[in-house]
């Protein structure tokens, strides 16, 4: 029997420990739409295929039962990473942004295979990398 297949990763989890003020970071630095929200978590739209769920720590730990099944408990903390893919030539332009928007470029990393990264930090410390094309073979 072979590996079923699949489409992608669809969803990506940070936990936060004030829901509001990484929302309004999210929303002003890449203006994602919100696709759902309440005192628990937010779900933005990243690229309209891609949803980033924001969990505010500790608020998923415990079950959730309604009238499609349950969801299992899950959490996190520390200091955790995710990459956002972009154009090599909007690099400059993202560089410009950040600045502007008072959000400091924490290091600039150029790849040996090609593509250069960018990283910076959200309120809650999660460390944040815009890439371009060439890091992995796959991108």
């Amino acid at each position: 029997m072979n590996v079923p297949k699949l489409d992608g990763v669809l969803e990506t989890a940070l936990y936060v420990d004030n829901l509001e003020l990484s929302l309004s970071f999210y929303k002003k630095v890449f203006e994602f739409e919100t696709l759902y929200s309440d005192d628990r978590l937010c779900a933005l739209s990243v690229s309209d295929k891609q949803v980033l769920l924001l969990f505010l720590k500790g608020a998923s730990n415990v079950a959730m039962s309604g009238s499609g099944g349950t969801i299992p408990p899950h959490d996190g903390s520390g200091d955790l990473h995710l990459a956002f893919s972009i154009p090599t030539s909007d690099l400059e332009q993202w560089k410009n942004w950040l600045r502007d928007n008072d959000v400091e470029t924490e290091s600039e990393y150029k790849w040996t295979r090609g593509g250069t990264s960018l990283y910076f930090r959200d309120p809650d410390n999660h460390l944040l990398e815009l890439v371009t094309p060439g890091l992995w073979s796959i991108y």
